[in-house]
């Protein structure tokens, strides 16, 4: 599997509050790290909600983080995908999930620039990403398919010993993170799906 998970590009350092961490301190914390929004946790490091500057602008009587924080927070597990992670940042309208363990204690955070840094692919690296993967699925030689990329949508030019050969090239590289869409101009020697005709007597 090429899919990246979001333990793979979380940050293992957060910035978070308690309860009773004071609004001024909270204000702090978000000014100092140049994040929008922090998460609250538990003497157990539960997450139990997340404070964001957004709250803070709404003018309230809190004086505490734990008045304050939204909750529940809205949070991941490090095995889940980053194409999940994007989904429910975009579903939420948070640009910050915290990452927790199967006992929802704080483990990381996964941020907006995180995830983008797995889709913002260059070309180059989606095009040397998809050699490597036929090389290795199809054991064809380096330069047998030539690969290019633009703006994500790959290109397969090439011939392959197998007709078999031509979905399983197309499957690989569509798997690849960054990759939009696949053109195929493969062609092959041998047709290997065409049932095989009884010889005649």
């Amino acid at each position: 599997m090429n899919t990246r998970i979001v333990g793979e590009v979380m940050t293992s350092e957060v910035v978070c509050a308690s309860r009773q961490t004071p609004l001024d301190d909270v204000v702090r914390l978000l000014d100092r790290h140049r994040i929008s929004a922090l998460p609250v946790v538990d003497h157990d490091d539960k997450v139990v909600g997340v404070v964001s500057g957004a709250d803070l602008a709404h003018g309230s009587v809190a004086t505490t983080a734990g008045e304050l924080m939204t909750t529940p927070a809205v949070t991941i597990h490090p095995e889940q995908r980053v194409s999940d992670a994007a989904r429910l940042m975009a579903r939420q309208t948070v640009d910050r999930l915290p990452v927790v363990d199967e006992e929802d204690r704080l483990i990381g955070i996964a941020t907006r620039g995180d995830l983008l840094r797995v889709f913002l692919r260059t070309d180059e690296e989606i095009r040397q990403r998809v050699v490597e993967v036929l090389v290795s699925a199809l054991r064809l030689p380096p330069g047998a398919v030539a690969v290019s990329v633009r703006d994500g949508m790959v290109t397969l030019e090439g011939r392959l010993h197998h007709r078999s050969d031509v979905p399983l090239a197309l499957r690989s590289t569509w798997r690849l993170e960054g990759v939009v869409g696949v053109v195929s101009r493969l062609r092959f020697d041998i047709d290997d799906c065409r049932p095989a005709q009884p010889a005649a007597h």
